[in-house]
C-alpha cells in the first residue's frame, strides 16, 4: 500500500479509501445490496491487514448502521490513532427549517449523532455531503469551524459541489478565520470525467485533496460489458447515473478489459490505476474479500503515458446527473445562499 498526505491537512492516508456505503442494515436503508455486520467486519479487517487506513462513511448510509458497523470493527481491529475516519452530514430537513434550527445547530446535532454511532470522540474528516441551498454557507462554515475548535473533527471536507462553490466557500472561510475545506469528494472515474473541467485545476492550485466516489462507476469499470452482479441489478441510483451513456461508455470499458488482459491484471486494477494518476485517494467500496484484494493491488500497477491516453481517448462530454444536476437548478434560483447578514459575497 502507498500513502499520501491529504492535501494541506496533517493526515497521511492510504491511496485507497475504503467506502462504507455498502455496509449496514439493508432493512434500515436505501440500498438492498448492502452487507450485514459480520461480512462488513471481515472486509474492514482485511482492508486493515492490506494497509488501508482511510475509511469513509456517512450518517445517511443505512440510517447510521454503516457508521455503527465501522466504529465497532475499528475498535476491535485497529488503534484509533492509526486510522483516518471520515463521515458526512446531510442538509437541514424541511422540519428543522420550519422549527428554526440553525445551520450551526444542525451540524452540532448531526456530528454528535455520528460520533455516538461510531463510538468515537472525534472524526478526522467531517464532510459536507451535499450543498444545502436553503442554508447560508456562512452558517455551515461557522458550524464546522466550531466542531474543529471543540476537537470533534480535525479537518473538514466537502462533497457534491461545483468548483466555484468550493472556491467561494474557502475564500469566505479564510476571510472569517474559519477552517477551510481540505478535501473534495466528487463524482469522478474513467467514464465520468467532468471534474477535470474546473475542479481538478482548483484542487491542484490550492492543494485540496480529491477523494472521488463512484471510482468504479458502480461496478461497470470492473466487469466486461454484459456481466452483472447484485449491485448492478439493484443499484437504481447508479443506473440513473450511467444508463443514458451506456453506448459511449462501453467503448472505454472495452479498452479497460483489453488492457487488463494484455497486462494480466483485473479491470479493477486498470481502472483504479488510471484514477490514482489523477487524485489523492479514490473512495472504493467492497462487499467481498476478493474485491478488497483487487482494490489494493491497483496501487502497485503503473500505467504508461501511452496506456493512459489509450484509455482516455474515446471519452466524450457527459451531462451532469444525480445530485450535481439538482445542484445546477439550486444554484440558479438560490442566490441568497451567499448572504452573510446584509453582506453579499
Amino acid at each position: 500500500m502507498q500513502y499520501m498526505k491529504l492535501g494541506n491537512a496533517d493526515l497521511i492516508v492510504s491511496r485507497i479509501c475504503m467506502g462504507c456505503m455498502g455496509f449496514g442494515d439493508a432493512a434500515n436503508g436505501q440500498h438492498s445490496w448492502t452487507v450485514g455486520e459480520e461480512r462488513s467486519r471481515e472486509i474492514i479487517k482485511q482492508g486493515l491487514e492490506l494497509g488501508i487506513n482511510f475509511f469513509d462513511t456517512a450518517i445517511a448510509y443505512q440510517s447510521g448502521t454503516s457508521e455503527q458497523y465501522l466504529g465497532r470493527a475499528l475498535k476491535d481491529y485497529a488503534e484509533r490513532e492509526e486510522v483516518v475516519v471520515a463521515t458526512k452530514f446531510l442538509p437541514r430537513t424541511q422540519k428543522e427549517i420550519g422549527e428554526g434550527i440553525s445551520g450551526q445547530e444542525h451540524i452540532r446535532r448531526m456530528l454528535d449523532k455520528s460520533l455516538e454511532n461510531l463510538g468515537m470522540d472525534h472524526v478526522d474528516l467531517y464532510i459536507y455531503h451535499m450543498w444545502d441551498y436553503q442554508t447560508p454557507i456562512y452558517d455551515i462554515l461557522e458550524g464546522l469551524n466550531q466542531a474543529v475548535k471543540e476537537g470533534k473533527t480535525r479537518y473538514i471536507g466537502i462533497s457534491n459541489c461545483f468548483a466555484w462553490q468550493l472556491a467561494k466557500a474557502n475564500a469566505l472561510a479564510e476571510k472569517e478565520g474559519f477552517a477551510k475545506f481540505a478535501s473534495v469528494q466528487g463524482h469522478y472515474n474513467l467514464i465520468f470525467r467532468e471534474e477535470e473541467r474546473e475542479m481538478a485545476a482548483l484542487c491542484a492550485e490550492d492543494d485540496i485533496a480529491m477523494t472521488p466516489y463512484s471510482a468504479l462507476a458502480g461496478g461497470r469499470l470492473s466487469r466486461l460489458p454484459g456481466e452483472t452482479s447484485k449491485r448492478l441489478k439493484e443499484d437504481n441510483y447508479a443506473k440513473f447515473k450511467y444508463d443514458a451513456s451506456v453506448e459511449q461508455d462501453s467503448i472505454i470499458i472495452s479498452r479497460v478489459a483489453k488492457l487488463a488482459g494484455q497486462k494480466g491484471v483485473s479491470m479493477t486494477e486498470v481502472s483504479l490505476a488510471w484514477l490514482l494518476t489523477k487524485v489523492t485517494a479514490p473512495v472504493v467500496g467492497a462487499t467481498s474479500l476478493s474485491q478488497v484484494e483487487g482494490i489494493v493491488k491497483a496501487t502497485d500497477l503503473v500505467l504508461s503515458e501511452e496506456e493512459i491516453l489509450y484509455l482516455e481517448e474515446p471519452y466524450v462530454p457527459h451531462a451532469l446527473v444525480g445530485v450535481m444536476a439538482q445542484n445546477t437548478k439550486g444554484a440558479a434560483k438560490d442566490a441568497h445562499v451567499w448572504s452573510t447578514g446584509n453582506q453579499k459575497i
